[in-house]
C-alpha cells in the first residue's frame, strides 16, 4: 500500500490480483481493539474507507451493495417488522432498511464502534438515520449476541460482515448459522454478504452447504457489481426458513433506489451457469 498522494492497493495473493485506487490525503488512520481502520480522500471515488488493508466501501459506489444488501430480503417478506443487522458498523445497510415503513424495530451489532464513529465523520450521508427511533445500535460480538437471541424473534436478518477473516470469521460458520435460523420466525429470511464466485467459490459452496445444514428451505446468491471490490462483483445469500425467494413485492413508491429495483431482481434470480454448476451440487 502506498501513500502521500500515491495509490491504496488491496492485493489478492491466491488470485494474483491488485485492485488499485488513486488517493490523494490520508484522513484517519486508527488501530481499533479489532482492527486497522483507515480512510482516504481519492482523486474519484470520495472517501474511501479499509480494515486491515481491505477495500471496504468509497462514497461513489456504496449504494450497490447497501441497497443489495437490504431491499431483496425485505421486498421477499410479506410483512418484514422486526430486523436484525449483524456487522453493518457504517450504517449505511442500516439507512436503507429505514426506508421500509413497515419495519418496526432495527437491532444492529458491531463488534467495534470505531467504524460507526469514522462513518459518522466521513460518510455521513450513511449515518443520517441513526437516531430513527426504531433503531438499537449495540457494540459487541455479533456471533454471541444471536447465541442469546430469543427464539423465532426477527423477521429478517441481514449479516453485513466484513471478509471471513478477523472479527469476521465466526459469521460464516455452521453455529452462527443454525442460530440465525432459531432466531427466524417461522417465515423469516436472512441474508448474507457471501463474497465472490471469482475468487472464493469454495467459501460460497461451503456458505450455501452450512445453511442447508442448518435447516434453511430454499437458498439463492445474488450477483451484484461493486466496483471497489479486487472481482468487480459480489453476492448476497438469501436463505429462507420456509416458503420460496421468487415471491417479490412491489417496492413502495416513496422508497427511491440507485440500483435496486423488483424487476432486476427477479432477474438476479436467475443464477449464472457457472454459480449454478457449483451451488447445485450442494
Amino acid at each position: 500500500m502506498s501513500a502521500n498522494n500515491g495509490w491504496v492497493y488491496e492485493t489478492v495473493e491466491e488470485m494474483g490480483a491488485r485492485f488499485g485506487i488513486r488517493v490523494t490525503e490520508k484522513l484517519l488512520d486508527e488501530q481499533t481493539p479489532y482492527q486497522h481502520l483507515e480512510v482516504w480522500r481519492t482523486e474519484h471515488w470520495g472517501n474511501l474507507m479499509l480494515l486491515d488493508g481491505v477495500i471496504m466501501l468509497s462514497s461513489l459506489e456504496n449504494f450497490v451493495y447497501h441497497e443489495m444488501m437490504s431491499h431483496p430480503a425485505l421486498q421477499t417478506h410479506a410483512a418484514p417488522r422486526n430486523v436484525v443487522i449483524i456487522g453493518g458498523g457504517d450504517c449505511g445497510t442500516l439507512t436503507e432498511v429505514l426506508r421500509h415503513r413497515e419495519v418496526e424495530s432495527v437491532v444492529q451489532i458491531d463488534i467495534d464502534q470505531a467504524v460507526t464513529r469514522a462513518a459518522e465523520r466521513f460518510f455521513p450521508e450513511l449515518t443520517a438515520r441513526n437516531d430513527d427511533p426504531r433503531v438499537d445500535l449495540r457494540f459487541e460480538d455479533g456471533v454471541a449476541w444471536m447465541r442469546n437471541a430469543p427464539a423465532e424473534s426477527a423477521d429478517v436478518i441481514i449479516v453485513d460482515s466484513t471478509d471471513p477473516i478477523g472479527p469476521g470469521t465466526g459469521l460464516f460458520g455452521p453455529d452462527f448459522l443454525a442460530d440465525c435460523h432459531r432466531v427466524l420466525r417461522a417465515d423469516g429470511i436472512m441474508v448474507g454478504q457471501s463474497e465472490s464466485p471469482f475468487y472464493h467459490m469454495p467459501l460460497m459452496v461451503d456458505y450455501h452447504r452450512a445453511m442447508k445444514d442448518a435447516g434453511f428451505a430454499e437458498r439463492r446468491s445474488l450477483l451484484f457489481p461493486q466496483p471497489v471490490y479486487p472481482g468487480g462483483s459480489i453476492t448476497g445469500t438469501l436463505a429462507r426458513k420456509s416458503g420460496r425467494l421468487d415471491e417479490i413485492r412491489p417496492l413502495a413508491d416513496e422508497i427511491e433506489t440507485r440500483y435496486y429495483s423488483a424487476a432486476l431482481h427477479r432477474g438476479l434470480l436467475d443464477t449464472p451457469c457457472f454459480m449454478r454448476e457449483a451451488l447445485d451440487a450442494v
